[in-house]
């Protein structure tokens, strides 16, 4: 599932790819995150790679689909 990540002051949105059995998990976090004040949101990708995001700056989350189109050239 694409999560797409909206920060305050901050042009270009964070887009990460989790995997869909993952995505309440990740939903839970962010819920738990803005609740509990905390300073930091910690993500884990498919990858296993590691982002944080400032809780104070988060402008939007976005739980999108699994399918993606692609726009632009081609063959």
């Amino acid at each position: 599932m694409d999560i797409r990540i909206g920060i305050s002051n901050v042009v270009r949105e964070l887009s990460l790819e989790v995997a869909d059995e993952d995505a309440d998990a990740v939903r839970a976090d962010v819920e738990s995150a803005i609740a509990d004040d905390a300073a930091v949101l910690w993500l884990t990708d498919r990858e296993g790679a590691r982002v944080g995001v400032p809780v104070a700056k988060l402008a939007y989350v976005e739980f999108g689909s699994t399918s993606s189109s692609t726009i632009g050239f081609g063959s």
